[in-house]
């Protein structure tokens, strides 16, 4: 019988870089990982663990395992990683960031520094920004999460927490803002926190500063900051089920479209910003090209899941008494939204603004060393309103294009549906 583990020969070369491996003849490693991309500086693999995948990163100072087995597939962890335990495939986790026991995290999830969970947590298509928190039992998924300005004031989810992300349609077209891009990557927002026992009806937008208390349902925007919510429960209806019948129409496609124009200004500032940084770092480069596939993920996905409601509108036209404007003309030039938003942003959108910004966001004599969180909080107001003028019209760039194409839904002017 042989007891040799699978890739002796690559777990003997782990231990030779300096990983600490308590028991070799428990882990497993795919014939398709490459060494090259495997630290082993202060890198600890625990019992039962699994690492699979071509593009898999693990940085110095990762720890895999610790409260039970995990499987790496195709994951790219920056230095000091830590995930606990559980199922982690095609996502990206920066400096620091960690996850608890029994989590599973699939495609298309970014944990910024120090964004972390706690055991028992389902993601799928998330984007944190650092310090965001999440409680135990949570399912987070087609959500981005920013606010909070270090470990100890950060924005939260509590326990038993769920985004509603699934229609009795089926369409999907709910992916869910809580914070933005344009004033969130500053790291000066103040924290989001949604009181467990809770949840939140996808699509919908979130301000800064908003305390919702336990128990609460969101099934709206709030888009104010600073805010409590208390969203008590619904006295009981009883009537008939139209399907299809998409009454809020207006309001779910300005949500994915405000969403979609998030992700390609966060896309912006990882290319112009967040890439200098990333090229001081160990395995830097290639978890910047992991992060940039995560958003090509994310926008394809949510592109996908409004084909999907564009698709319906034939079929809802007919359960409507009356005719609606709005569903034909989203049936006619819905292709088009889809096109128009699955372009890339041009070079020339915001460049006046992305040229002042990045004139004093990097002097002459900038470090990247220096690290992002320190870099970014050390900005003074101006520059950082400078960066945020320059990601929201990239933002207000995007969500144009929707507006001239959609002339009766009158998008983004705070007219709201029934």
């Amino acid at each position: 019988m042989d007891l040799k583990p699978r890739n002796q020969t690559k777990i003997a070369a782990l231990l030779e870089k300096g990983a600490l491996i308590p028991n070799p003849l428990s882990i497993d490693i795919g014939d398709e990982v490459r060494l090259e991309r495997l630290a082993g500086a202060d890198v600890v693999i625990y019992p039962g663990c699994r690492i699979y995948g071509k593009d898999t990163v693990i940085s110095s100072g990762v720890k895999l395992g610790a409260e039970a087995p995990a499987t790496i597939d195709n994951c790219l962890l920056g230095p000091q990683v830590e995930l606990r335990g559980g199922y982690f495939r095609q996502s990206v986790f920066l400096a620091h960031s960690n996850v608890g026991s029994g989590a599973q995290i699939r495609e298309a999830c970014l944990f910024e520094e120090e964004a972390n969970a706690a055991h028992c947590v389902g993601l799928k298509q998330t984007i944190l920004f650092p310090f965001v928190t999440l409680g135990s039992l949570i399912n987070f998924c087609d959500c981005l999460m920013a606010g909070g300005t270090s470990r100890k004031n950060h924005s939260e989810v509590g326990s038993s927490y769920i985004h509603f992300n699934f229609t009795p349609d089926g369409d999907k077209a709910t992916a869910s803002l809580f914070g933005d891009v344009s004033r969130g990557v500053m790291l000066n927002q103040p924290p989001i926190f949604l009181g467990g026992q809770g949840g939140a009806v996808g699509p919908l937008r979130l301000g800064y500063g908003n305390v919702v208390a336990a128990g609460s349902i969101l099934r709206g925007d709030y888009e104010g900051d600073d805010q409590l919510i208390v969203a008590g429960p619904r006295r009981e209806t009883v009537t008939d089920n139209t399907p299809l019948l998409y009454r809020n129409l207006r309001r779910l496609v300005e949500n994915n479209v405000y969403y979609v124009a998030n992700l390609l200004a966060l896309e912006q500032w990882y290319i112009h910003v967040r890439q200098r940084f990333f090229a001081a770092q160990e395995f830097g480069e290639l978890v910047y090209q992991g992060a940039l596939k995560v958003f090509a993920q994310a926008k394809d996905e949510r592109l996908k899941r409004l084909k999907v409601v564009i698709d319906n509108m034939p079929a809802s036209m007919k359960t409507d008494e009356q005719p609606d404007a709005r569903k034909s003309e989203l049936s006619a030039d819905g292709e088009d939204l889809l096109k128009a938003l699955s372009e890339d942003v041009a070079d020339h959108i915001a460049a006046d603004s992305r040229t002042h910004f990045l004139a004093r966001m990097f002097p002459r004599d900038f470090d990247p060393d220096d690290g992002y969180i320190k870099t970014i909080q050390a900005l003074s107001d101006e520059v950082t309103q400078l960066g945020t003028q320059w990601l929201g019209e990239v933002v207000d760039a995007v969500c144009e294009r929707a507006v001239a194409l959609l002339p009766s839904f009158t998008l983004f002017q705070n007219n709201r549906d029934d």
